[in-house]
């Protein structure tokens, strides 16, 4: 060992930098030689650390911290300290020059491997993943799913760390328990339908009730749980699984994956967010009847100041393709971070599930800001016959031009105290916008044969597949289900349809 230690420092250098984080913070304990020598080398650091993780966007990372940082993170059993040390990993994160295996969007990252693998033990998702409010009531009301994690009540700060932590982790938790038989639906319904959350000091949206604009993750991770059940229910999460079904994947900063012909406008060159293109949205919603009961009990002063109870009453759920471009780009206002213009677009959006449905086909409007806390803020306004009808308010889950896209609530434009209201999301399929027909066309021809076939496999129980497993059974149930094999040739043929969008629509565009 002092042999390897007495060579001279540019071979030492080239040697050690093939070592893993955990060997490097290792060796600087075997001897003063190696502690001199590694202690306070940030060259060293800033190999290793990029040999095993993605080039960080910014430069002037302390690559030493951030390697001590990733090795305790392995080990860690301080929710503060998680949440911190994953968001600051995937904000570095960048590409791999690629996509991920399942999508033609997403960008591989190194960084969100790592974080996807170390989730992948349940004992990590029920230390860190399931520690907001929503998993503490589904604990109260069924004490077959597991006392608090860490033994203790969590703090506010500590709910939103692990809420914000589900979020990006971005595959919706239905099922709890030893057995997974406990489900957090209910719960989140009642949170999300819950118009006592719409306040103007929310914005009607996913925020904090101060005005601020800070993002609730807590509210974000309801809505998340809600749209995830319902594409689960509709038989189609294999169709969007590296949206709805991939752990980490997309949820950072520039992971979507520019389309390769995109034909764009001078001005998309100076839009930061990725505005123009083709998306898809959902949206849910209670019956009216339903909606009413529920917020406006007879007796309200029963539910005072508390949660109003789970709710498990059946929403309807409308697939939608978006059609966006921008239309102009202006300077933040007071309540916007001064570091990114304000993006203003316009579109149009088209169901495919009931094309006779008015509520799914409407043109848009919106603007994209960053907030003061520097998370993206998406509003749109659906507009029918020239008269605007429902707005949305939300935030973009992994930063700005993430592949995971946007979670919030839609309502009516007029902010009515009574509603309806409800759960909403949308990612990006494509840079290209197309022409006003083009992509119906396209999805009627070669896309809604195959969503049809897949979304009216209509099953009383979507968690049917995960109710009473155990841990090592969830992928063999997963490949016993009935729809496995149509799926899996599914998500193929949707792959394909996205990456022809641009070739489609532009061969359209010519004839």
């Amino acid at each position: 060992m002092s042999h390897l230690a007495s060579l001279p420092p540019e071979i030492l250098h080239h040697i050690l930098e093939w070592l893993s984080p955990e060997e490097l913070v290792l060796l600087r304990r075997v001897s003063r030689l190696f502690y001199a020598y590694i202690k306070g080398n940030w060259s060293l650091h800033r190999a290793v650390y990029t040999r095993n993780f993605d080039t960080p966007p910014k430069a002037d990372l302390e690559w030493e911290n951030e390697l001590q940082d990733l090795v305790k993170l392995a080990a860690a059993h301080h929710l503060g300290f998680v949440s911190s040390a994953v968001d600051r990993l995937l904000k570095n994160a960048s590409s791999q020059g690629h996509t991920v295996e399942n999508s033609y969007t997403h960008c591989a990252s190194r960084n969100a491997e790592f974080v996807a693998e170390l989730f992948e033990d349940r004992r990590n998702q029920e230390a860190f993943l399931q520690r907001s409010s929503l998993f503490a009531r589904v604990r109260n009301a069924h004490r077959d799913a597991g006392p608090e994690p860490c033994g203790e009540t969590s703090q506010a700060a500590e709910r939103q760390q692990s809420a914000k932590l589900h979020c990006l982790y971005g595959k919706p938790i239905l099922n709890v328990g030893r057995l997974r038989s406990t489900r957090t639906y209910p719960f989140a319904v009642s949170k999300v339908y819950d118009l006592r959350e719409y306040t103007p000091l929310t914005k009607w949206g996913p925020f904090m009730e101060d005005t601020s604009t800070r993002v609730d993750w807590e509210k974000v991770e309801a809505i998340m749980v809600v749209l995830g059940y319902n594409i689960s229910a509709r038989r189609v999460t294999k169709l969007f699984s590296d949206t709805w079904d991939s752990p980490f994947s997309g949820s950072w900063p520039k992971s979507y994956m520019p389309s390769p012909k995109a034909d764009l406008q001078p001005l998309d060159a100076e839009d930061p967010y990725g505005v123009t293109g083709t998306w898809y949205r959902i949206v849910c919603f209670l019956d009216y009847n339903d909606f009413f009961n529920f917020n406006f009990p007879v007796r309200e002063n029963a539910w005072d100041g508390a949660p109003r109870p789970p709710l498990n009453v059946g929403e309807e759920t409308r697939l939608i393709i978006m059609r966006t471009h921008i239309t102009s780009i202006e300077a933040p206002g007071p309540e916007d971070n001064q570091d990114m213009p304000v993006v203003n677009f316009v579109g149009v959006s088209r169901s495919l599930d009931d094309s006779w449905d008015d509520n799914a086909n409407s043109d848009l409007r919106g603007k994209v800001r960053l907030t003061k806390e520097g998370e993206v803020r998406w509003t749109t306004i659906s507009i029918f016959h020239g008269e605007e009808r429902w707005r949305s308010e939300g935030v973009q889950v992994g930063g700005i031009r993430s592949a995971r896209g946007v979670i919030g609530n839609w309502f009516d434009k007029d902010y009515d105290p009574h509603g309806p209201a409800g759960p909403t999301a949308f990612w990006k399929a494509s840079d290209s916008e197309g022409t006003a027909n083009t992509v119906h066309d396209l999805l009627t021809n070669d896309f809604l044969l195959t969503y049809s076939t897949v979304a009216y496999l209509d099953d009383s129980d979507p968690e049917a597949e995960m109710d009473y497993e155990d841990d090592e059974d969830d992928e063999d149930m997963d490949d016993l289900s009935d729809a496995e094999p149509i799926s899996n040739e599914l998500a193929g043929l949707l792959m394909d349809a996205q990456l022809d969008v641009a070739d489609i629509m532009q061969q359209a565009e010519q004839t």
